[in-house]
C-alpha cells in the first residue's frame, strides 16, 4: 500500500525542507546562448528535459513564469504544488490523464509567446523513451524544442520507475543547453523529431560527461 500523505503537509514541511537543501546546490550553466539567442528571437520554445533530472531544472529555472505539463495524479500533484510555488504556471494532464487538456493549454501558451517545459517520458516512463505529445504542441505552434540536461556531483537516486536525482546538499549541478531544433510538417516531421529529441538529449549527456 503506498503512503497518502495529505498534500497541505507536503506544502507545509517537505517543501521548506527541499528549498533549504537546493539552496546549498552550486549550480553551473554552459551554452546558455542557445537559450538566450531564443528568447531575443521572440519565438516561442519548449524545453525538453528527462524525468529524472526534473528537480534541480525546475530550482533553476524558478520564477521565470514557465508553464509546466504535470501528471493529474496524486504525485503529479505534489510535484504541482512544488513546481507553483517556485513561480510556474501548471498544465494538468499527461499521456495517461487529461492528455488532450494539457496538449492544447501548452499549444496556447506557446502561441501566446510562453515558454513551457516537458519531461516526454513522464510521468509513468518508460524512462527515456519520448511519447509524442510535446512534439505536437511545437508543430501545431511553431515552436523550437530546446533540449535540456543536468548533471549533478552528489545526489540520491530513488527506485523509481525515473531513477530521479535529488542532489545532495551542496552538490555541483552542472546545466547545459542543446541545439535548438523545429519539428517538421506531416506525420513525417512529426516523426523525424520526435527520434531528435532522444538523440539531441543523449548527445547533449555524453557532451557532458566526456
Amino acid at each position: 500500500m503506498k503512503l497518502r500523505v495529505p498534500r497541505a503537509t507536503v506544502r507545509s514541511i517537505g517543501t521548506p525542507i527541499v528549498n533549504v537543501i537546493a539552496g546549498s546546490w552550486r549550480i553551473d550553466v554552459a551554452a546558455d546562448a542557445h537559450r538566450r539567442k531564443l528568447e531575443e528571437s521572440g519565438r516561442p520554445f519548449i524545453f525538453l528535459l528527462w524525468h529524472e533530472v526534473l528537480l534541480p531544472l525546475l530550482w533553476q529555472h524558478r520564477g521565470q513564469g514557465i508553464a509546466i505539463v504535470v501528471s493529474g495524479g496524486r504525485e503529479g500533484q505534489y510535484l504541482a504544488d512544488y513546481a507553483e510555488g517556485l513561480g510556474y504556471r501548471i498544465l494538468s494532464g499527461s499521456s495517461n490523464r487529461g492528455g488532450m487538456r494539457a496538449l492544447l493549454g501548452a499549444m496556447r501558451v506557446l502561441r501566446g509567446g510562453g515558454m513551457v517545459a516537458v519531461t516526454p517520458d513522464g510521468p509513468t516512463g518508460p524512462r527515456r523513451v519520448v511519447k509524442p505529445g510535446a512534439v505536437r504542441a511545437a508543430q501545431a505552434a511553431g515552436a523550437m524544442i530546446l533540449p535540456v540536461h543536468a548533471i549533478v556531483s552528489r545526489s540520491w537516486q530513488l527506485r523509481s520507475w525515473d531513477r530521479m536525482v535529488i542532489p545532495r546538499p551542496g552538490a555541483r549541478v552542472a546545466v547545459q543547453y542543446g541545439e535548438p531544433f523545429a519539428v517538421g510538417p506531416g506525420g513525417s516531421g512529426l516523426d523525424e523529431a520526435i527520434r531528435q529529441c532522444t538523440t539531441s538529449l543523449d548527445t547533449l549527456e555524453h557532451a557532458m560527461v566526456s
